[in-house]
């Protein structure tokens, strides 16, 4: 006795949407009117090897489990999965969680993963985006097998089609799009029968070679699988095969006017590649069984498909339709824009790839949709720098700090650690004299309680430098302070410290005479709201865009930033990791703001003020 396949009932799958049918439609259409179908495609039910007991394996997660089991069971001799883009735009964190997760099984287990573009739209697709996805895998750390692309099989995904026309399993349609979206019926009303559903194999294979000869226009006809017009799951209502689309392809030019939908080409191309295990997301769930519908009516090679959560994050959207908005109006500078989740925006940004695999493999693979906080992206690319790049000082929002007891004219070298992480990456010198810039921010002329910074009648010690202790403060004439007096201990140098003196707190500088000027761009959140998508029935995402997601100013550096080059990572001391823009010339370095450190002042001020 089959178990019978669950109703799936989303007519717009790519949202991954349930429902549930009323009581009517299921009395109406019972499990056995539909047990032959669903005997041909049993292997969409929920099968033993999806629920392994996670006792036996608690470190492998469900996927991992279920290919365990085939394996055992001898579904498969081994392991082959892809990675199936659609090179219709530039891939997004989420795309990297896919990667990961293919490439990584594919290693992990001794097998292989293809990248495969699935290029059956040519309206959308360029080469630009095949270029950019090849990148981006690589820049991962991942590197393919095997490089193909649906265009290489057009030609036997063509004889199948009219196999499955032969046998009577697919047929010529003229319904418009419109009206095929009407014959479809709805969520708890079945289908109607196409009025060209009966035409003979002869001619609708007859249609079927005028079309692909070009003797019909744009959305005339189309070719549809014969399935059933009342199923349960909508995707199984005779889904379209081939559309008509006279659009020459960025890889087989005005070879084809017709093009196989994705449900058609997808599954096949998987067959012919010989993969073991499609690993997708989850709003392909409900096109399980039109995959393996067309996999066992062609008799071919029918590898299994396991689907898993697709990642949504906070701040963020994920649709490539809007991410195109946002670069076809201008709220950002581009695909690669640093506020962007595109990995090309990523990697400007300065995330690391060892950072995004980090975070891949601790947010896990999963069952069930849900959000991750953006923060734990955040927190990977921290962990990795924390540990790799270099420290250097940089002043944001300067005021002069005058040491009032200093020689005048001396420069003395102070010596600094580059990473306190990293013992073999060394110290450097920077220059110290008495006058610096130190960050407005670090001095109240008045603090309150736990602001253990710079305030006057206070102490504080200046990192790699000395202890200081102000003792008055300049002011305009509208009573600002433009400059801060203090005097310094000489002996408490760091390194050299024996006055026995402690103090609280300890601020970065640089020298007034010796800082180099470079632009600063601080990158925040695009969106002020943790889901954009949920937009009134009246708005748009873009009513949530962030106005203060950059801000761009001019900082006073250590001298030994000068030489830093395109690419660069760094820690700004006290502030955040920046990393050199390709903006930058060899007259201004631009430096992007990875991710700020945790500001605990910042935190406690915040909570003041609620």
């Amino acid at each position: 006795m089959p178990v019978l396949l669950p109703v799936y009932v989303s007519t717009r799958p790519i949202r991954g949407e349930h429902s549930t049918l009323s009581t009517f439609w299921q009395s109406r259409h019972n499990a056995a009117s539909f047990d032959p179908l669903y005997r041909r495609i049993d292997v969409n039910a929920p099968e033993p090897s999806d629920s392994a007991t996670p006792e036996k394996t608690p470190s492998k997660h469900f996927i991992r489990q279920a290919i365990d089991a085939d394996l055992e069971a001898g579904r498969f001799d081994g392991v082959a999965t892809r990675f199936p883009p659609e090179p219709n735009g530039y891939l997004h964190i989420g795309h990297a969680k896919s990667i990961c997760l293919n490439f990584g099984l594919a290693k992990d287990m001794g097998g292989t993963c293809n990248l495969r573009f699935d290029d059956t739209n040519p309206v959308k697709e360029d080469t630009e985006y095949v270029d950019s996805i090849q990148e981006d895998v690589r820049w991962l750390g991942f590197e393919w097998d095997n490089l193909h692309f649906a265009s290489d099989y057009f030609d036997q995904l063509y004889d199948w089609a009219e196999k499955l026309v032969k046998d009577g399993k697919a047929y010529v349609c003229d319904l418009n799009a419109e009206e095929t979206r009407a014959y479809r019926g709805t969520l708890t009303e079945p289908g109607k029968d196409s009025p060209h559903r009966d035409r003979t194999p002869e001619e609708n294979l007859e249609l079927l070679r005028a079309m692909k000869a070009g003797k019909f226009k744009d959305g005339e006809k189309t070719l549809r699988a014969k399935i059933d017009m009342a199923a349960p799951n909508i995707n199984l209502r005779d889904p379209v095969m081939y559309r008509i689309t006279h659009v020459p392809h960025h890889r087989t030019g005005d070879k084809w006017c017709i093009y196989p939908m994705y449900d058609w080409a997808h599954g096949q191309s998987d067959s012919l590649e010989k993969i073991t295990f499609s690993i997708c997301t989850l709003e392909f769930e409900h096109h399980r069984p039109l995959y393996n519908w067309y996999c066992e009516n062609l008799g071919i090679h029918h590898p299994r498909q396991i689907e898993f959560a697709r990642l949504n994050m906070t701040f963020t959207v994920m649709s490539k339709r809007k991410l195109l908005q946002l670069v076809k109006e201008n709220h950002v500078t581009g695909w690669d824009d640093p506020r962007m989740p595109t990995l090309v925006g990523l990697r400007r940004r300065g995330y690391t790839p060892e950072s995004i695999r980090a975070f891949c493999a601790d947010i896990g693979v999963a069952k069930f949709n849900s959000t991750i906080d953006v923060i734990r992206l955040e927190n990977s690319v921290r962990e990795h720098l924390n540990s790799v790049a270099s420290r250097r000082m940089a002043v944001l929002n300067p005021i002069k700090l005058t040491i009032t007891n200093w020689p005048e004219g001396k420069v003395e070298k102070m010596n600094a650690i580059n990473n306190p992480e990293d013992e073999s990456a060394g110290s450097r010198e920077i220059p110290f004299s008495g006058e610096l810039y130190i960050e407005t921010e670090d001095f109240r002329e008045e603090a309150p309680r736990k602001f253990f910074r710079l305030k006057k009648g206070g102490s504080v010690r200046l990192r790699s430098g000395y202890i200081v202790d102000c003792h008055d403060v300049v002011k305009d004439d509208d009573g600002n302070v433009t400059e801060v007096l203090c005097t310094y201990d000489p002996e408490t140098k760091s390194g050299e410290d024996t006055s026995g003196r402690k103090v609280k707190g300890t601020i970065h500088w640089v020298s007034r005479e010796h800082a180099k000027k470079v632009t600063v761009r601080n990158y925040d959140r695009l969106f002020k709201v943790e889901n954009p998508d949920a937009s009134s029935d009246t708005g748009s995402f873009l009513d949530h865009l962030n106005p203060d997601s950059l801000t761009t100013l001019t900082a006073h550096v250590e001298p030994a930033l000068a030489e830093a080059a395109v690419g660069d990572r760094v820690q700004f001391e006290r502030l955040g990791y920046y990393v050199v823009d390709p903006d930058s010339t060899d007259g201004e370095l631009v430096f992007n703001r990875i991710v700020p450190l945790r500001d605990t002042w910042g935190k406690i001020e915040a909570k003041g003020k609620k």
